[in-house]
This record gives structure tokens, sequence and C-alpha cells, in this order.
């Protein structure tokens, strides 16, 4: 079976939960402010670019969801007044995942987020969705204190925080993916949007729903 048939398969089997409760995980607290997640990753101009830190592909991809899909749960990232915590692939993250499912080392942008695409826009929906924690504003601070707690996303799956270096903020999420490398905090990239309700963390791997 080709691996676009093999992943819109997995899409398919995943039930989307944007309702699901956050797990074990601490509750939302002072963050007041209501700008979005949606406008902090559409503040540079939102254009493909040659900086693989940033999160170009990922914006793409949730507007692409949201063009195709209006009325899906990925639009909660465009809601500033609904706490939510989301961590976000940075485009190197994006290229890996393309790598592993593809074979080939995609160096443009534009052309990565062509082909993620064209793995169908439910695949797409579904891995977002697996990357945004609802109901809870998890600080950097937070999530240190979180070690060994599961957190449940708005795709409805789990993935689980391992502590690996407090000082530096390097923290683990062990996805359901099991052969798979689990991506990393990255601590430049951490608290962003911080003092609104919904926060971010840039991630150096893609979180994998099921073994891809």
């Amino acid at each position: 079976m080709s691996v676009v048939r093999r992943v819109t398969a997995l899409a398919a089997t995943l039930t989307l939960a944007a309702g699901a409760a956050l797990v074990a995980a601490p509750p939302s607290t002072a963050a007041s402010g209501n700008r979005s997640l949606a406008k902090v990753l559409t503040s540079d101009g939102n254009r493909f670019d040659h900086n693989k830190r940033d999160f170009d592909v990922t914006t793409e991809a949730v507007l692409a969801v949201l063009a195709t899909k209006p009325t899906s749960p990925v639009g909660v990232l465009t809601k500033g007044k609904v706490a939510l915590t989301a961590f976000v692939p940075t485009d190197r993250a994006m290229r890996v995942l393309a790598y592993d499912l593809t074979g080939r080392w995609i160096v443009s942008e534009r052309k990565l987020f062509t082909a993620l695409a064209s793995l169908g826009i439910d695949t797409v929906e579904t891995v977002l969705l697996y990357h945004v924690v609802p109901g809870a504003t998890i600080t950097a601070k937070k999530a240190l204190a979180a070690d060994g707690r599961e957190l449940t996303t708005a795709q409805g799956g789990k993935f689980s925080v391992d502590v690996l270096a407090p000082a530096s903020g390097r923290i683990r999420l062990q996805d359901l993916d099991p052969t798979d490398v689990d991506p990393f905090t990255i601590p430049a990239l951490l608290n962003l949007n911080k003092g609104n309700k919904q926060i971010a963390h840039g991630i150096s791997y893609v979180l994998r729903p099921a073994d891809l």
C-alpha cells in the first residue's frame, strides 16, 4: 500500500475530538490576553522563506484546513479567548516528516507544503489537532513541573511529558508512534504568545498520533 493510502487510511480511523479535556495538566491561570495563535503564526507576513526554525509550513497547513473545512476544530487557533497550548513543529520538523513518509528531502518550503498537503486534508487536520492541548495555558514553567504527566489533545489522542533538562527547558514529548524519534521542545522557542490565553512552544519533530 502506498504511503499516501496508508496515511489517509490512518486518518480515517482516528477520531477528531476537539472538546477533549486536558488530563492531569496544570489548569489555565492568570493569562488574560486574547491574541490568538493564528495571529502570531501569520505575523511574519504569512510567506514561505528559508528559515528552517520558524513555522511557515505549519501555518499554511492550518490555513489550508480552514479553507477546505471552515468549521474544522483547527479553527480554535483563531479564537484567542479560548485557552489552549500548542506544540508547533518548525519547518525543519516538517521536512523530517516528509522525508520519513516520502523518502525525499525537500528543501523548498512551498514544495514541502505541497507534498504534505497531498496526503489529504483530513490527515493534515488530524496531525494538527494532535499538537493542540485544549483548555489550559501551559507555560514552559508549568510544563517543567508536569514531568510524567499525560496530556490529552484536541485530536483525542495523548502524549506524555518527559522533562530532560529543567535548567534549559528541554522536554521530550512521547507520542503514539513507538518506532520514531520523539520531539523535543526547543528552548529558544518557548512561551510564544506568553501573557495570552493561547500559548505555543516550538518542537523539533512532528508529534505523531499513531505509528506512521
